[in-house]
């Protein structure tokens, strides 16, 4: 998150725009659409550990699955952003505010988003249980609990 909004406000900055009312609204998407794709990676990751995969196995194959998906979804916006950027006439200032910093923002956070998220993980996760150990001890309790009133 701060790398993103670090590139948003440098974005703002190279371009000459001012931090103001309409360029917070793009920092707060920008927000959003960056802890979705962290999201999207993270729980793709969490889905692989379930399944039994190690936590070096399931991050490598969660960026590979989930690469396409976070770079179609960030191609998107950001192209969903340069009319905003390019428009003149009235009001331009104002989108143009809201284009640069999802523009500069997104574009350049998808870089650091690809590659802090998996390592983030790979530091925490192996502290951690997969989700579906605890169904699984669930599971075992509940089996030595009906086996014991079966005897």
């Amino acid at each position: 998150m701060p790398f993103g909004l670090a590139a948003a406000v440098f974005a703002l900055l190279l371009t000459g725009q001012s931090l103001n009312l309409y360029s917070q609204i793009g920092l707060v998407m920008l927000i959003g659409l960056m802890t979705k794709n962290a999201i999207l990676l993270v729980e793709f990751m969490d889905q692989l550990r379930d399944e039994g995969k190690d936590v070096g196995d399931a991050i490598i194959e969660a960026v590979k699955i989930r690469l396409r998906p976070v770079i179609m979804t960030v191609l998107s916006t950001v192209l969903g952003a340069l009319p905003l950027v390019i428009s003149t006439g009235a009001g331009s200032e104002a989108r143009a505010a809201i284009g640069w910093v999802i523009f500069g923002g997104l574009g350049i956070s998808t870089l650091f988003t690809l590659y802090f998220a998996p390592l983030a993980y790979s530091m925490i996760a192996p502290f951690t249980k997969p989700r579906a150990s605890a169904g699984q001890e669930l599971n075992k309790q509940l089996r030595q609990i009906d086996n014991s009133k079966i005897s």
